[in-house]
């Protein structure tokens, strides 16, 4: 017994083959920021102080600047790899699905972008 329409039989329909690799991104990217907000807590919880020069002086050791430019890509990509899934089980109108998924793929590539900047300026000194 087949759960697939006739017609899906008939036109080879079936899976799409791509949801092994979004299924593992997600699963890894997860991972790495159970991994890295563990790393992050315990940062935050031994830092000296929380002013500015604090977090400036964290950001510029080499170590913990490293650790932030992970922290900021994993969370920037399991968060793209979820606003995906929302949108495209939500989104019902093919066009607003394709400028809706447009929009967050930027959107998330400009914040990664602006933290992996904003951290490597700190850290550098510049």
């Amino acid at each position: 017994m087949s759960l697939r329409t006739p017609l899906g039989r008939v036109l080879g329909l079936g899976s799409a083959k791509d949801g092994t690799d979004h299924w593992l991104g997600q699963r890894v990217s997860g991972i790495a920021l159970a991994i890295l907000g563990l790393w992050f807590a315990w940062s935050l919880a031994t830092m000296s102080g929380f002013g500015h020069a604090a977090a400036v002086a964290f950001i510029g050791e080499p170590f913990n600047a490293l650790m932030l430019l992970l922290l900021s890509v994993a969370m920037a990509y399991h968060s793209y790899l979820g606003v995906q899934v929302v949108i495209e089980d939500y989104v019902h109108s093919h066009g607003l699905r394709i400028a809706a998924l447009l929009l967050a793929r930027y959107a998330h590539i400009v914040l990664a972008v602006a933290a992996v900047f904003a951290i490597l300026k700190i850290g550098i000194g510049a």
